[in-house]
């Protein structure tokens, strides 16, 4: 099973293009079901064995999930990764197993994503330079901040862009989101002009745009640390994150008339539906104002 989960994984990642943090998931969703099943069955899991799981299996790994308080967005991950290895497996190596098809996905509530207002945005820049004293990091931080606020991209694709990438300073430049899909994200004079900066005070330069203190690719993990030390340093909410930026520039866009087909093109979401949550958001916003000024509110 080890074998064939590694070749699913190589699958993925070079057949089918996914992230490596996606593969990642994928692995350890699988993995996670296949150590429930030894302990279910009190016995190893073969290839073999594949075929002949029966719906009541899966629905036990799904009640398992449940009882260690695992949320139902990362079950419904997991349930989706165990049905592409096994549409995988019958496909390339011809096990098939029919019972998965009729085992239901755990619903998943639809929050609505925050969205920051213009002078929380503001302030964060205005004290980027008060939380980070190293200049060059100083001016990382805020070209990153401005570039996923001011670009609405994710900051799995902020952080993978290169120098090389960023080198004609166009209206637009193409990135790479989910799945290794294209699309062009348009980058404002004031993000270029804080990129610019933040390349003249760099002192590295290895191709990759955005380094750590080390010169290495900065990581997610330090784009996270990064926002919430501007947070704690302003006493923000908590819900202010890399990608509550992103929430931020969907939002802003919705309200200045920007039609859905365009945001869903600019966040390089798959589906509309995806893309809709932002209407709720603006909802949101015109109750929120109404009941504040109705004089019957």
């Amino acid at each position: 099973m080890d074998e064939l989960v590694s070749s699913f994984i190589e699958y993925l990642l070079h057949t089918k293009k996914f992230s490596d943090h996606t593969a990642v998931s994928y692995e350890a969703d699988l993995r996670d079901w296949i150590s429930f099943h030894k302990e279910y069955t009190n016995s190893d899991m073969a290839p073999g064995d594949l075929a002949g799981i029966d719906a009541s299996g899966f629905r036990a790994w799904l009640a398992d999930r449940k009882r260690r308080n695992l949320a139902s967005r990362s079950t419904a991950r997991a349930l989706s990764a165990l049905r592409s290895f096994l549409g995988w497996t019958a496909k390339e190596r011809g096990i098939k197993n029919d019972a998965i098809a009729i085992i239901g996905s755990p619903k998943i509530p639809k929050s609505i994503p925050h969205a920051l207002e213009t002078d929380e945005i503001m302030s964060m820049d205005d004290a980027i330079g008060g939380v980070e004293p190293e200049p060059w990091l100083a001016a990382r931080d805020r070209a990153l901040l401005l570039l996923i606020f001011g670009s609405g991209l994710r900051i799995s694709e902020a952080l993978s862009l290169t120098d090389s990438r960023v080198a004609d300073k166009r209206d637009a430049i193409a990135v790479y989101g989910k799945g290794k899909k294209e699309r062009l994200v348009p980058i404002l004079p004031a993000i270029w002009q804080a990129i610019e900066k933040y390349q003249r005070l760099r002192p590295f330069a290895t191709g990759r745009l955005f380094l750590s203190i080390r010169g290495l690719p900065m990581s997610a993990r330090m784009a996270e640390k990064v926002i919430e030390r501007l947070r704690l340093a302003l006493r923000l909410p908590d819900y202010i994150t890399p990608h509550a930026l992103r929430h931020s520039f969907a939002t802003a866009l919705l309200s200045n008339g920007v039609d859905l087909r365009s945001i869903q093109e600019l966040l390089g979401h798959s589906s509309l539906s995806t893309t809709q949550i932002y209407t709720k958001v603006s909802a949101a916003d015109v109750m929120s104002a109404y009941n504040a000024a109705h004089p019957k509110a």
